[in-house]
């Protein structure tokens, strides 16, 4: 028995050493650069088509450039156009834009954004600009633009998982403050309720998904918002630890972040993929969770900032090179 136990010991060191020798030999995650200056140009050159509402001519356009954009960086591109019924009864003619890498894959990561704009500007202490759609660099364009620059390096250098990346519509189209009919979350989020129930291929399903909304605010931070934490915990975990090690702990803060109605809600509930949201919250602001800037005709490119675009992108990025 001494003798076993001693032997049983030793076996225990040497094959904790053999094991620690084996990850210190393991080859290192090249992770690309995310290119900071890139991604602000995405914002930018979607504010300049201006507001991106449903059923308008820079709607169209704007959505013409991403499929472009997407299919440039390498990506197999799927177009869902359909019309979907807003809250006030108005039929808008959306579309979702699905970008592919390594279609054939089977495991897989969805990253996803909205890339419409709010048509109204609800929140501006001006009520005489509430009927007037906003510019949206922040609470649209951010988040694609971080998933066009991920799109970019992505084409030069794939992850070992299949990546989709996603931009859906009409998510902003959600009940306005001035309207007298009460607010319903389903009245948000349509591009996206859409897609999870008639997904862009058939029996679709990925490990787990990250949305982007509003990533580029400056002096952001990302709390853990309610929902991501109730039904995805291991992930929220994951992106904030790697965000953790990249030193971005200031940003991506260990602190409830609240629950909010957003695209990954119905992406979780109705096509039963785990999912994130990474968005600017601060409970504990003065001027509610979201920025004072949040839909009102304030949400231009000042409001954007490079550095949390790259917060954002290098961790996005750092979790899915890590994937396996």
């Amino acid at each position: 028995m001494i003798l076993g136990a001693i032997g049983f010991a030793s076996c225990i060191t040497s094959c904790k050493t053999k094991v620690n020798q084996e990850s210190s030999n393991a080859p290192k995650v090249i992770v690309p650069a995310f290119n900071a200056d890139s991604a602000y140009y995405y914002t930018k050159k979607q504010v300049d088509f201006g507001p991106r509402v449903p059923n308008t001519a820079k709607h169209d356009e704007c959505g013409a450039w991403l499929t472009a954009q997407l299919k440039r960086f390498g990506a197999k591109v799927y177009e869902q156009k359909t019309t979907v019924t807003a809250y006030d009864g108005t039929q808008l003619k959306i579309k979702n834009i699905i970008g592919a890498y390594k279609p054939e894959t089977h495991k897989r990561v969805l990253l996803f954004a909205h890339w419409d704009t709010r048509p109204w500007a609800d929140q501006d202490p001006d009520p005489s600009k509430h009927h007037t759609p906003i510019l949206g660099a922040n609470d649209g364009a951010s988040g694609v633009a971080v998933l066009l620059e991920i799109a970019r390096q992505i084409q030069k250098k794939s992850p070992e998982v299949g990546i989709d990346i996603a931009f859906f519509d009409a998510e902003d189209y959600g009940t306005p403050q001035w309207a007298s009919k009460k607010d319903d979350e389903n009245s948000w989020c349509l591009g996206t309720q859409y897609w999870a129930e008639n997904p862009h291929v058939d029996d679709y399903t990925a490990r787990f998904s990250i949305l982007l909304d509003m990533v580029g605010g400056k002096s952001a931070t990302f709390q853990q918002e309610g929902f991501s934490k109730e039904t995805s915990a291991s992930f929220v975990n994951k992106i904030w630890n790697q965000a953790d090690k990249l030193g971005y702990s200031s940003f991506f803060t260990n602190s409830d972040g609240g629950y909010i109605t957003d695209d990954h809600v119905f992406v979780n509930k109705i096509a039963k993929i785990p999912s994130v949201d990474i968005i600017q919250t601060n409970q504990q602001s003065t001027n509610g969770a979201f920025a004072s800037y949040w839909h009102t005709l304030s949400d231009n490119m000042d409001s954007v900032d490079k550095q949390t675009l790259k917060v954002v992108g290098e961790t996005v990025m750092s979790v899915i090179y890590n994937e396996k």
